[in-house]
């Protein structure tokens, strides 16, 4: 049996969701996997951290969380008001780290990262940021402490892409892919297809949660462009920023412009791809029509999907329906076991 102790570092809805998901399935994970926990500190951006080397009450923790409280009643001793003290302070086996993106450095999460590693934790994360900006340096760190950095929910929640390329796809050379990498956007095209303005799709995606109150990273391209970059980076071997992937959102999608594809039975989505050239791999976000016979013109709603070519499948696609925080934790915790076992 291994027991392990487990860091968060960051405890909003996706934090959440994973503990909740980790108390669901404890006797899952002992009884099939030989594997029994314990959470030794949570740091959160707004309500406080505690730390508690014999393991803090999880349940207690999402309770005070709920009721709009801080955790700091629960710490056994003074939390270090650093980040980086913190996870010093921490005892624990693996880091969780789910801190908000930084499209642009990926910073401080690199550094979260990069401070468990050191510690001689694993290092788990669904922040797109570290993927893209510190990808080469925390695989060498992991490496070099014999530990994993994993970040499967990093692009599509839950799906298994990243992992599916560790594995079950030997010898395979991936030439590039396509697909709707954004749910937001995809979510408030399909709005105005049925009437909606901009505006007021914007609106109905900002009190669903899935747009933020500054929609600028979904509307103008920039997550869609990081997780173009986190897939090729890691997938295709090539470091791409999302400052180097053609980028164009969809403010200039107007209720004319789905009305005149619609008549065409055509739809407009965010299309995002990245493909292997004789000069490197080129990534592109940009509004494009597509038809009928696309893949791409079934995804509604929330959905995403992604197509890959390889040289040895030319069409192999990956649908998400549904995604959210749930499903995003199921990501971490499937990190979590194959990290354990090597996968």
């Amino acid at each position: 049996m291994t027991h392990l102790g487990l860091v968060f570092i960051g405890f909003g809805n996706v934090g959440q969701a994973l503990a909740r998901l980790l108390l669901h399935k404890r006797d899952l994970l002992r009884e099939q996997h030989g594997l029994t926990f314990q959470v030794n500190g949570i740091r959160t951006g707004r309500r406080g951290a505690a730390l508690d080397p014999r393991g803090l009450d999880l349940e207690r923790a999402l309770a005070l969380i709920a009721a709009g409280q801080a955790l700091d009643s629960l710490s056994a001793q003074p939390a270090p008001a650093e980040t980086l003290a913190f996870i010093q302070a921490c005892p624990g086996d693996v880091l969780f780290e789910n801190t908000p993106v930084n499209h642009h450095s990926g910073q401080p999460a690199i550094d979260y990262l990069r401070a468990g590693l050191e510690k001689g934790m694993h290092a788990i994360t669904a922040n797109k940021g570290p993927v893209v900006h510190g990808l080469r340096q925390l695989n060498a760190l992991a490496s070099a402490r014999g530990r994993r950095f994993l970040f499967e929910s990093a692009v599509m929640d839950g799906a298994p892409i990243f992992s599916l390329f560790r594995g079950p796809l030997p010898a395979a050379e991936l030439r590039g892919f396509h697909g709707i990498l954004n749910s937001t956007t995809n979510l408030i095209l399909g709005l105005m297809e049925e009437g909606q303005s901009f505006e007021q799709a914007l609106a109905q995606a900002q009190r669903a949660g899935l747009a933020e109150t500054d929609p600028s990273h979904d509307v103008d391209g920039w997550d869609a462009a990081i997780k173009v970059a986190a897939l090729a980076s890691v997938l295709m071997g090539q470091a791409l920023t999302p400052q180097q992937v053609r980028r164009e959102g969809i403010r200039a999608i107007s209720p004319a412009m789905i009305a005149e594809a619609r008549a065409q039975g055509e739809r407009w989505k965010l299309v995002c791809s990245a493909r292997r050239g004789e000069g490197g791999v080129v990534g592109e976000v940009a509004p494009r029509r597509v038809a009928p016979d696309s893949p791409l013109y079934a995804i509604n709603a929330s959905s995403s999907y992604v197509e890959f070519e390889l040289d040895v499948l030319p069409g192999l696609g990956i649908v998400e329906s549904r995604p959210g925080p749930d499903t995003t934790a199921y990501g971490l915790l499937a990190d979590l076991i194959n990290a354990l076992r090597g996968g």
